[in-house]
């Protein structure tokens, strides 16, 4: 679902008509242990949600907009200051809000240094390896409306196989891939942040980024109700960019045609997300979206309950 940078969300000015669909939520989001698909959930039962964003870095705060005003008014009467019985009797704090007209120029900002190598991130289990398929593949292997669903289609076999030897897997790791999910994304559209469901998948997630670049964004948050007390425990011996004890930041560039593996941790245990940007820094180079980003992104599907050693982020343990 295709949304607007979450910063042209802001509140009503002095005179302003406080109504809108947009609602700022406050007190939820994964960061509490609330998850996108829960919320979404929720706040459709008042009427079509037209999109979930992050309202901003917290990983607690989140915008619900709707089609029209009166299904957030809706909303606003029924949730706010009250506890959601479908979301832990949560208490959810709720205020209208209202989207910006688009700036004639684009304002570029990026509180995350960029990188260009996956271990630059210090994030256990990310790998990226880059030229993955060639420029000739590139261009045969885009979105094919007329392939029908089923097995694998037969253009993703060369793939399928050439990630058996991918450098970073161990000699024991038995790559049997039965999942595709193309995505396309047009410029400006990103992805919101969000764990790929433990119990729905197996340990490994491959991505392949075709046509176009973006920078993906991975966060970790060390707070929140839905974290043990033991927290600290994690001996996370890593620098946080923002200053900002609950949540981990790292970034990193995904050029055209590169691979990139989660696994361990960084499957399990970190967010990711693409940001709603037009146009990307990287060190100090400005990068424009291209025209279009196809994504192929394979995995396993899981037969069993998950038993990885993230039981704080872990559906299948709680």
């Amino acid at each position: 679902m295709g949304a607007p940078s979450s910063s042209r969300f802001r509140r009503p000015k002095a005179g302003e008509d406080e109504r809108s669909p947009n609602l700022f939520v406050a007190n939820c989001g994964p960061a509490v242990g609330v998850s996108y698909e829960a919320i979404g959930s929720v706040f459709s039962a008042f009427g079509d949600v037209k999109g979930i964003y992050a309202a901003d870095d917290s990983g607690a705060r989140v915008i619900v907009s709707y089609f029209d005003e009166g299904s957030a008014q809706a909303a606003f009467n029924s949730l706010h200051s009250r506890p959601c019985p479908d979301l832990a009797n949560r208490f959810l704090h709720i205020s209208y809000s209202v989207l910006e007209d688009s700036p004639a120029t684009h304002h570029i900002t990026s509180s995350v240094p960029v990188s260009l190598v996956a271990s630059e991130l210090n994030i256990p289990g990310l790998f990226l390896l880059q030229d993955f398929v060639s420029a000739k593949e590139e261009e045969i292997r885009n979105v094919n409306t007329k392939q029908c669903l089923g097995e694998l289609p037969s253009f993703v076999s060369s793939i399928v196989e050439r990630v058996s030897s991918f450098p970073n897997l161990d000699d024991s790791t038995s790559v049997a891939l039965d999942q595709l999910t193309v995505n396309e994304y047009p410029p400006g559209v990103g992805l919101s942040p969000h764990i790929d469901t433990h119990s729905a998948f197996e340990g490994l997630i491959f991505s392949l980024s075709l046509a176009g670049p973006c920078i993906m964004e991975f966060r970790r948050y060390l707070e929140g109700s839905w974290l043990p007390n033991s927290t600290p425990g994690m001996n996370m011996a890593v620098e946080n960019p923002d200053d900002n004890s609950s949540v981990l930041r790292r970034a990193i560039y995904l050029p055209p045609r590169s691979m990139l593996l989660l696994s361990g941790e960084a499957r399990y245990a970190w967010n990711h997300y693409i940001p709603h940007h037009k146009i990307d820094m990287v060190n100090d180079t400005v990068i424009r979206r291209a025209s279009r980003r196809v994504s192929f992104t394979f995995r396993k599907v899981r037969e069993g309950p998950c038993r990885c050693e993230f039981p704080q982020y872990c559906d299948s343990q709680k």
